[in-house]
């Protein structure tokens, strides 16, 4: 029988089984605002904004409201603002509590420039936090109203609606209600 050479199977050449390896190593994170500048410029990094990523602020804060509605808003200058009645409501209603605004802002756990945009008018209303303020102040507050339609006007144009009248009572412009 001829003797051959031993395969043993092992391989004796050395390997790296942490992450300091050569092959497929991930390049290290930029340590600086100039190393970032450098690899954006190089197209090797992409950064991306997260808007409202990793800030403390309420979910329906005004002043993000105000943002969105003026982006929404179809004409300039069209957004209502909090009624002088609404501020002045707030502000007799809060001092009949015997409290700061800092301290309403905080039970109502928003923040202190939001009461203090309601109390001066400036702020665009928002009914999630009037129902917050009536709750915490104990008191009915006057909501903004809605704009009401112009009345219909007739076939003839006179301006009067048509009168149905019938067994379950007196409808205008709509079937008879349901019991």
């Amino acid at each position: 029988m001829p003797v051959r050479g031993v395969e043993s199977g092992q391989d004796w050449a050395p390997v790296n089984a942490g992450r300091g390896g050569l092959m497929g190593a991930r390049p290290a994170a930029p340590k600086n605002a100039r190393e970032v500048s450098m690899l954006k410029a190089a197209g090797v990094l992409t950064t991306e904004k997260r808007h409202g990523a990793g800030g403390n602020k309420s979910a329906h804060s005004a002043t993000a409201l105000s943002v969105r509605k003026l982006e929404e808003a179809d004409d300039v200058g069209t957004l209502a603002k909090v009624d002088k009645s609404l501020s002045k409501a707030i502000m007799q209603a809060r001092t009949a509590k015997k409290m700061t605004q800092k301290e309403l802002a905080t039970a109502i756990n928003e923040k202190p420039q939001v009461v203090a945009e309601y109390e001066s008018g400036k702020a665009i209303p928002n009914g999630q936090i009037i129902s917050k303020l009536e709750r915490q102040l104990g008191v009915k507050l006057p909501r903004p109203g809605k704009s009401t339609a112009p009345p219909k006007t007739g076939a003839t144009g006179t301006g009067t609606t048509a009168v149905k009248t019938g067994a379950a009572g007196v409808t205008r412009g709509g079937p008879p209600k349901r019991r």
